[in-house]
């Protein structure tokens, strides 16, 4: 662990005040639109990575929207046990993609999954609020 916790440390350049030394979350992180929690403090992991996410809508139109307005976004948190989360929901799958999204008010995405990978979750740090 300690060695995973020094390499993402040497990775956190950007959001200082929400990253401990650990490279954990310090805040609680939570829905920009109706403020549910999604994940506790120190519940996932700074990490940068290209990922894109589509437009944030609704899940209804989410799920059968095929156009590609979204937005590539770099800093995320990285939860590695779907379990870790207090409040998400996942859209039907779209490729081999899931996205997150709030499970109270249904906006997303707010994150992506890989059905490849079970173990990474990533909830961009644009797409949501901290406290």
């Amino acid at each position: 662990m300690a060695a995973h916790c020094s390499v993402v440390e040497a990775a956190v350049a950007g959001p200082e005040e929400l990253v401990c030394e650990q490279g954990r979350n310090r805040k609680a992180v939570l829905c920009q639109r109706c403020g549910s929690r999604v994940l506790l403090p120190g519940a996932a992991t700074f990490t940068r990575r290209e990922l894109f996410l589509p437009a944030m809508k609704k899940k209804t139109a989410l799920v059968g929207d095929n156009d590609l307005e979204g937005d590539v976004l770099q800093d995320h948190w990285l939860v590695d046990d779907m379990f870790s989360f207090e409040n998400v929901g996942f859209t039907k799958d779209v490729g081999n993609i899931k996205f997150l999204i709030c499970a109270d008010c249904e906006i997303g995405p707010i994150g992506w999954h890989c059905l490849d990978d079970k173990k990474s979750f990533y909830v961009a740090l644009d797409r949501v609020s901290h406290e």
